[in-house]
């Protein structure tokens, strides 16, 4: 076997950081909004539930390919028409270019925020009430008691789902090749196709996903350990 992979290795390792990098910042992108529509699923605020429902009933029932594209080629148009008028107003001559990197990162966010919507959401409801109304007692503002009380609590719950859904999101990252972006996987297919040595290049690539996701599970199990702590091992 070539030590260089007939000259592709440093195009695989890039394409490896780039599908690292991704999956990382999707990842944070999907956190937060999956905590914003939980909260908002689980407000007082009957518009915000709504809108909260509609976006991850939406996004769960549709195709995350569908969805790639139709946000990366939809979202593009819906760029240029918005450049278009504020040229036409203000005389300008300006124009966004969506990047592949940027769109994936944002489609994917989107996409997993959804269901990590459903994961924050049924975590939350899984912390006892009684602890909150505790440390209200003890005199906690209601941001004391969320980030000293409810959020630990909640992460305890919500930390299988949302292993679960990072798992996924890691292998969806693949997708991002039919957008353009030059990710280890895309780089694998050209290699492929250029030397009909499939098992050569998309094994490599294959290790790569395990890597990532075997470092992945050392700091879900410390995350676990931490979260557990004051707890027995069988949730008591």
């Amino acid at each position: 076997m070539p030590i260089n992979f007939y000259g592709y290795g440093p195009r695989l390792l890039e394409g490896a950081l780039l599908t690292a990098e991704l999956a990382v910042l999707s990842l944070i992108l999907a956190l937060a909004l999956g905590l914003l529509a939980a909260s908002a699923k689980l407000s007082r605020s009957g518009p915000l539930r709504v809108l909260a429902t509609i976006y991850s009933t939406a996004i769960r029932g549709v195709p995350e390919l569908v969805l790639m594209m139709l946000l990366f080629y939809g979202g593009q148009i819906g760029v240029n028409m918005l450049t278009d008028r504020i040229n036409a107003w203000a005389g300008t001559d300006y124009f966004i270019n969506l990047n592949p990197f940027a769109a994936g990162v944002i489609t994917l966010g989107v996409i997993y925020g959804a269901y990590m919507c459903e994961t924050f959401r049924g975590a939350f409801l899984a912390v006892d009430s009684g602890q909150i109304e505790a440390a209200k007692a003890y005199g906690m503002s209601e941001w004391l008691a969320f980030r000293r009380v409810r959020f630990p609590l909640m992460m305890r719950h919500a930390l299988p789902g949302l292993n679960n859904n990072w798992m996924v999101l890691l292998k969806a990252t693949a997708l991002v090749s039919i957008i353009g972006l030059t990710d280890m996987v895309r780089i694998a297919d050209q290699a492929t196709k250029a030397t009909h040595l499939p098992f050569l290049f998309l094994i490599p690539v294959g290790l790569g996903y395990l890597a990532i996701t075997t470092v992945s599970e050392i700091g879900v199990a410390w995350l676990r350990r931490r979260y557990d702590t004051g707890f027995n091992t069988d949730g008591a």
